[in-house]
């Protein structure tokens, strides 16, 4: 698999990778901000995060947000579900209601500009290409990937 080798260049290193729902691990239903229990899961792309999720230097991270508080918890039904090895203390599913609204792209910026790394490599699997150049421009030692590293 193509992510395991890309990852191999850090063998000797402590890696988090940052792993968003929509269009990486669900399929993205557009204007249905309410209903990620109804998305349907990658099969293909959790199945490889999984195998990386064992691997030892590797510490995985969901990484998502959230239109409104609700979602939360329907994103962790649908990850207890479909992708249970996000450990629960790895969730991070922020909240765009409990922020103003503010865009996902800025919201995850900002958690990983004041995110501890502890001297982890960290590398960010999105989709989005508003929400890479956002975290490009406030965090320039992240690693960030598009979603289509999951695809071989």
């Amino acid at each position: 698999m193509y992510f395991k080798e890309f990852l191999r260049q850090f063998s000797d290193k402590k890696i988090k990778v940052f792993v968003d729902m929509d269009g990486v691990i669900a399929d993205y239903i557009v204007g249905m901000p309410k209903d990620y229990h109804k998305k349907r899961p990658l099969f293909d792309s959790i199945k490889k995060l999984k195998e990386v999720s064992i691997l030892p230097n590797i510490e995985l991270y969901f990484f998502s947000s959230s239109r409104y508080n609700e979602g939360i918890e329907q994103k962790n039904k649908w990850l207890d579900k479909y992708a249970p090895f996000f450990k629960k203390e790895n969730r991070i599913i922020l909240s765009r209601q409990a922020s103003n609204m503010v865009k996902s792209s800025v919201l995850k910026a900002n958690f990983l500009k004041d995110y501890e790394s502890d001297g982890s490599i960290i590398i960010v699997i999105d989709d989005d290409p508003r929400v890479l150049q956002e975290i490009k421009s406030v965090n320039k030692g992240i690693v960030l990937l598009k979603e289509t590293v999951l695809i071989d």
